[in-house]
């Protein structure tokens, strides 16, 4: 399929945003690493705030893609699928250029719970629980939200501790305490 401007604008600003910061990058920082003018931005986006909501549904979109993909790729089970998903924050944590999560950065930056980037930030967070949920629940898991949520806290405070300098190690971590986690429910569906 064939990108328009407005798609190209989108990608590239998320790569600026990414690298920069919401509320650190203005429109003419945009303008000038984009080599978009202000103009065209505006005829696409009535607001920079309109802009960053289409980026984060590009990210939430790419994001939840390629996580999928890759927890497929590495595991066969549900529970192979759900440890999986460490193993490709390893691999993320590991890129040149990471920079931790867009959407706990467009939280922070934008605190308020009814800002639309706020809720936009907390709906990609709900469709990974969701997915989440489904895995374990097809791994018969007695409580699947529970767990689900126990992992889904795993995941993102080892984004937050790769970004503050553990780097992969902090994905091995939080791996091995999903294991456990797991193994914990595993014992009460033996016991039930």
């Amino acid at each position: 399929m064939r990108q328009t401007k407005r798609d190209e604008l989108v990608r590239k600003a998320l790569e600026i945003f990414y690298q920069n910061g919401f509320h650190a990058t203005g429109m003419d920082m945009l303008a000038a690493e984009s080599g978009v003018s202000k103009t065209s931005m505006y005829k696409h986006f009535r607001t920079k705030e309109d802009l960053i909501l289409a980026v984060l549904r590009l990210r939430d979109e790419n994001f939840r893609n390629w996580l999928f993909r890759r927890m497929a790729e590495l595991g066969d089970t549900p529970i192979d699928k759900l440890l999986a998903m460490y193993d490709a924050l390893g691999e993320w944590f590991g890129e040149r250029g990471f920079r931790g999560c867009m959407f706990i950065k467009a939280s922070a930056e934008y605190q308020d719970p009814d800002h639309a980037i706020h809720a936009q930030s907390a709906e990609h967070k709900r469709l990974l629980l969701d997915h989440f949920t489904a895995l374990t629940a097809e791994a018969g898991v007695p409580t699947p939200q529970d767990l689900a949520q126990q992992l889904l806290l795993l995941k993102e405070g080892a984004i937050v501790m790769a970004v503050l300098g553990r780097g992969p190690d902090a994905a091995s971590d939080a791996r091995s305490a999903a294991q456990r986690l797991i193994d914990c429910h595993k014992a009460n569906i033996a016991s039930a």
